[in-house]
């Protein structure tokens, strides 16, 4: 979340006057995340997030980001959903930009997840692959092995400003997962950004998953990779396969993998810091002027990279071979 478009109150309760949500009372800028113009919004009925889509965001996939929110709810999955407006619309206009009123969920994100934090992801996400199975809509994944490709282009004349021989790094491990990316293996709807801060927990429990606005059709051992990358490394850079075997039998609690997954498991967990690394050096060395943003340090994921490409065994993240 984020906020690259500046709202004032007379726009935001003239666009609420089509809902029947009460008054507004307050609203305030949500500054984490990339993506998105989102603002908590309090009125006399509950506390929402509204969201305006900005430009990286295609107008067109927004159907599919908002009805799986409706599906998922609907088939018992926590998460935010969209409100309907006082005709039954979901997706309306504010400011020039596509904009949805979202369903707030009650919990906190948390810094320091322990193991069975991520054991309670594990099977969250493991529940949400099998309640999305039978989504109709689908999305291909715009951040894969090609996506990739066109980041690595716009960001290799400027890598090394971040870090020394980037550009050279980014270029060899292009060159392997493109060579090597699994293929055949289960595929279906994943969450795709299922970091700490879209997590929500109440009383050490798992309360629910919010932003998806990466969801699309993908390998399901993919959003475990994610997740590994996400959830099992200290602050230090330290790899903890504690919490990545939590992880992992929470997830194969619900849903197990095949031992084809599991034997791809550490290409996934590189092309996932692949694309998260891609992903943040391209914002870091294009920042928007103005925009109330926390950027985060591509740093992280050279780390998470590196140890990715040193892995020799399934059994280093903690899995049963």
């Amino acid at each position: 979340m984020a906020v690259y478009t500046h709202v004032s109150a007379d726009e935001i309760s003239k666009f609420i006057e089509s809902y029947d949500e009460g008054e507004v009372i307050s609203f305030k800028g949500i500054a984490e995340g990339v993506e998105n113009s989102n603002y908590i919004l309090q009125t006399s009925k509950a506390s929402y997030i509204l969201t305006l889509y900005e430009k990286r965001v295609n107008p067109d996939d927004l159907p599919f980001f908002l009805g799986l929110m409706d599906h998922l709810v609907h088939k018992g999955i926590n998460c935010a959903a969209p409100v309907r407006d006082g005709q039954g619309i979901i997706l309306k206009n504010l400011c020039g930009r596509p904009a949805a009123l979202i369903s707030f969920l009650p919990g906190l994100s948390i810094n320091r997840p322990g193991p069975d934090h991520c054991f309670q992801l594990g099977q969250e996400m493991a529940r949400m692959h099998r309640a999305a199975s039978d989504f109709e809509l689908g999305r291909k994944n715009a951040l894969s092995v090609s996506g990739w490709k066109d980041l690595v282009n716009n960001c290799e004349n400027r890598a090394d400003e971040v870090s020394p021989g980037l550009s050279e790094l980014l270029h060899s491990e292009m060159d392997f997962l493109a060579a090597n990316w699994p293929q055949n293996l289960p595929e279906g709807i994943i969450h795709a950004d299922l970091f700490p801060d879209n997590v929500f927990f109440m009383g050490g429990e798992l309360s629910g998953l919010i932003d998806y606005y990466f969801a699309c059709n993908d390998i399901l051992a993919y959003d475990v990779a994610i997740c590994i990358n996400a959830w099992c490394f200290e602050k230090d850079g330290a790899f903890n396969v504690t919490k990545a075997s939590r992880l992992l039998r929470g997830y194969s609690r619900e849903r197990p993998m095949s031992e084809p997954e599991i034997m791809a498991m550490s290409i996934l967990c590189r092309g996932a810091a692949f694309r998260f690394l891609l992903s943040r050096l391209y914002d870091w060395l294009n920042q928007v002027d103005g925009a109330l943003v926390q950027l985060k340090e591509p740093a992280e994921y050279i780390t998470k990279l590196k140890f990715h490409r040193a892995v020799k065994s399934p059994s280093e993240y903690g899995m049963d071979i």
